[in-house]
């Protein structure tokens, strides 16, 4: 991969709606070859999609719950953790699976409206298959950073204690 693609490829990573022609000026290539390069790396599957990184405490009506889970996995002959992951990541409430080193084999991030609906995935789906050995979930209580985002609740005034003498 050429040194403009990166370049490309962290720009849009830190912000998915900047503009071709300021993309362009910022990596100091043609609109054309920048559209090009754009295109080339969707096809080739370097690019995968554009996402929007959405703070959910700000939306009212919104009350969703996240987990986090680690799964110690039985790996398939021939294919390792791959169909196993790939059995995990079809059901829709996954939103992301890693294999990790350590303990747990597999980390799942799973998304529902409530615990309840999330305890019940756990046990009726992800328990179940026959190479699941363990669960241990995690419930997210705040989130603080996601994707390089900071979420922060504080108006950034100054919250220093006025000291007179």
């Amino acid at each position: 991969m050429e040194k403009k693609e990166l370049e490309l490829l962290k720009l849009l990573e830190g912000n998915a709606r900047l503009e071709t022609k300021n993309i362009a000026k910022m990596i100091d290539v043609s609109l054309e070859d920048t559209k090009k390069m754009i295109t080339k790396l969707e096809t080739e599957g370097a690019i995968l999609g554009y996402s929007t990184v959405v703070n959910w405490s700000k939306v009212l009506e919104y009350e969703g719950v996240t987990a986090m889970i680690d799964v110690k996995v039985t790996p398939s002959r021939g294919v390792g953790f791959d169909k196993v992951a790939e059995r995990i990541y079809r059901y829709p409430e996954v939103k992301a699976v890693y294999l990790m080193s350590g303990a747990y084999d597999l980390s799942i991030s799973v998304e529902g409206k409530t615990m309840m609906e999330i305890s019940r995935f756990v046990s009726d789906k992800l328990s179940t298959l026959d190479t699941v050995i363990s669960t241990t979930t995690h419930f997210v209580l705040k989130k603080y950073k996601h994707d390089g985002v900071i979420f922060d609740d504080n108006d950034d005034g100054d919250k220093r204690i006025m000291v007179t003498p």
